[in-house]
């Protein structure tokens, strides 16, 4: 018997996709799952034509079969089989497929469900297997033959019995090592695992003898012994893939249990989802998906470790579990799947090709997630608001990643916590703004408590204007990438204009500065660069200090830096806001006048100390601080 040898281009691409196009070697069975469906389908195909076949569809199946004594995994069909020259092409040629000449030459379109297109997928058994014995024969042929291999050493092809056509492949497994436990494959659950994960849809149904236990009946007077009951084994036929996908049925004959059960049971969430969208699409490219807006955020959804990403078939076959191209980042929230028939594979079912077709897809996906939570703002908003609370803060990621180029597509799903109480959506405040409000104001802090308390958000609140309040690290940078909204810019309460004409009160706080200059120039000189400058306000009316800023940096986003990872501090241009209408200010005036610098130096930094209190920024020195608060009562 003469051992072939693969071509050396075939030697070479083996040994690489054994050891490096793969990475998980569990797909292995969903690849030999899938080319004995692609066998049946063309078997089937032939039927619709050729009475001879003396087949239907309810005839073909999938068998799995193991034998833990052999070490033998064994996947067999009813398929139309291979002569020996299509053993030759097909196995002996790596990257030769068979599935893909047969789909040419009947010009089959994209209904048709061969799969294997790539000729490749079955070397993928050489990853688990030491030896791989295929017997196969082909629909009108009288002889059977057998090819078999140990994989880049060459293979045989010998005639072989075999009573009905069909193709039966038989894994002798790899012997386990310390790393390495190939006999988990032939453990029935462990199949049954991954036929659930990767072939569930396969369309032809995939069927294995399951042995059971049961108990023997007892006699009475065992039973009253208390005696255990003896067991014996039987052997049940079991069908271990659902094949219709949910996704491919008519929506007419679906109810909301349906979605919200394959929902809580596909992708383990104890709860309904908030949302799901069906979708069927028969353009170009042709594709089915299920997307889900979940309930809940899941534990680690902010941080690095959570993996975004649909899972993506073909055919009804898992090709990737998370594909995070089908989802821009801000809807990475979102879970579901999409199946097309039209994505172009490469080499592998896990290789896929960047190509045209996902990118369409890709932007369908993002337009129905945008339609659908846009629709639950307008007609559900008690559901968004609970959708917000989980998510929120990633559609504000959204507005500040990437420069601010997703802004527009985002800004109108924005809520935020208003000084009435309510969450609001921009186009909600602009809506209410009053005639002669110039600006959209907000004001930052840890919390809406500690926001309410604030200092600089008087003057907006007495003029009767709304503020919105920023609570999350990221809304200050996200306000600033907006920059404005239908024509209005936003303001910071802390902001030297706030657009709030009052002549009267301006001129008389001009006056007061010019006259103390020379005191606020000396608590400023005293301060050593802790703050850039010391004023008189014109926007406090009850409390006697505040702390504001200049330039782009503000005193939040000055928080929010130098929390982040790295030794370059950010400081923000600081400004000590004193209150010419309270008492401390005729305190400070009557100090400077008897001309007692150092007491007018403690105060400066006492009063520095209380407004970064009221900004709940860290104080430098607490002992300090204690220390003025004694010496200064």
């Amino acid at each position: 018997m003469e051992t072939k040898q693969f071509k050396a281009e075939s030697k070479r691409l083996l040994d690489m996709m054994i050891h490096s196009i793969y990475t998980h070697k569990e797909i292995f069975l969903r690849e030999l799952i899938s080319n004995a469906s692609d066998a049946i389908d063309k078997l089937y195909f032939k039927s619709l034509t050729d009475d001879k076949v003396g087949l239907n569809k309810d005839d073909f199946a999938i068998w799995i079969s193991a034998d833990k004594d052999s070490r033998t995994l064994k996947i067999t069909d009813n398929g139309i089989g291979m002569t020996a020259e299509e053993l030759e092409n097909n196995l002996g040629t790596i990257a030769n497929s068979g599935s893909f000449k047969f789909k040419n030459e009947n010009q089959l379109d994209g209904d048709s469900q061969i799969i294997g297109q790539f000729g490749v997928g079955f070397y993928s058994a050489f990853m688990v297997a030491k030896k791989v014995t295929v017997i196969s024969k082909a629909y009108g042929s009288d002889t059977a033959y057998q090819w078999e291999s140990e994989g880049v050493d060459g293979y045989t092809i010998t005639e072989a019995d075999k009573e009905n056509i069909g193709t039966e492949i038989i894994l002798e497994l790899l012997d386990d090592t310390d790393d390495e436990k190939y006999g988990e494959f032939l453990d029935t659950y462990r199949i049954k695992g991954l036929i659930s994960k990767y072939s569930d849809y396969i369309r032809f149904p995939i069927k294995m003898e399951v042995t059971h236990s049961r108990p023997l009946e007892q006699s009475e007077e065992d039973k009253e012994a208390g005696k255990a009951p003896e067991y014996e084994d039987y052997i049940e036929i079991e069908t271990l893939n659902s094949m219709i996908p949910l996704w491919k049925k008519s929506k007419s004959e679906l109810k909301e249990d349906d979605y919200n059960h394959f929902y809580t049971e596909k992708f383990m969430d104890y709860s309904k989802p908030l949302k799901y969208s069906h979708i069927i699409n028969e353009g170009m490219p042709s594709y089915n998906a299920l997307l889900y807006i979940p309930a809940n955020a899941p534990y680690d959804f902010y941080t690095k470790e959570y993996e975004k990403g649909l899972q993506l078939y073909s055919n009804g076959v898992l090709i990737m579990d998370k594909c995070s191209d089908l989802l821009p980042d801000y809807f990475s929230f979102v879970k579901g799947l999409v199946d097309s028939d039209d994505l172009s594979l490469n080499i592998s079912r896990e290789m896929l090709q960047h190509d045209r077709q996902l990118k369409v897809i890709a932007r369908s996906i993002e337009k129905t997630v945008s339609n659908e939570l846009k629709k639950m703002l307008k007609n559900e908003r008690e559901k968004y608001e609970e959708f917000w609370k989980a998510f929120g803060l990633q559609l504000k990621y959204g507005i500040y990643s990437d420069y601010g180029m997703n802004k527009d597509k985002l800004q109108d799903l924005l809520l935020f916590t208003s000084s009435n109480g309510k969450l609001v959506t921009l186009d909600e405040y602009v809506t209410a703004m009053r005639e002669e409000q110039k600006y959209i104001y907000y004001a930052t802090g840890d919390s809406v408590a500690r926001i309410e308390q604030l200092p600089q958000t008087e003057l907006v609140k007495d003029n009767g204007f709304e503020i919105l309040y920023l609570t999350d690290n990221v809304d200050e940078f996200a306000i600033k990438t907006l920059m404005n909204y239908k024509e209005k810019e936003f303001r910071n309460v802390s902001a030297d204009d706030l657009g709030i004409d009052n002549t009267e009160k301006q001129e008389e706080v001009k006056a007061k500065e010019e006259e103390n200059a020379d005191m606020l120039k000396d608590m400023a000189e005293a301060l050593d660069g802790k703050a850039n400058k010391v004023i008189l306000s014109k926007r406090l009316k009850s409390h006697p200090v505040c702390l504001t800023s200049e330039g782009e940096i503000t005193l939040e986003m000055e928080k929010v830096l130098n929390a982040m990872p790295g030794e370059q501090k950010i400081k923000a241009q600081r400004v000590l806001e004193i209150n010419p209408e309270h008492e401390i200010f005729n305190k400070l005036k009557s100090i400077a006048e008897s001309g007692d610098k150092d007491k007018l130096a403690k105060y400066a930094n006492l009063l520095y100390t209380q407004a970064l209190l009221i900004e709940g920024m860290e104080i430098e020195n607490p002992v300090e601080f204690s220390n003025l608060i004694c010496e200064l009562m």
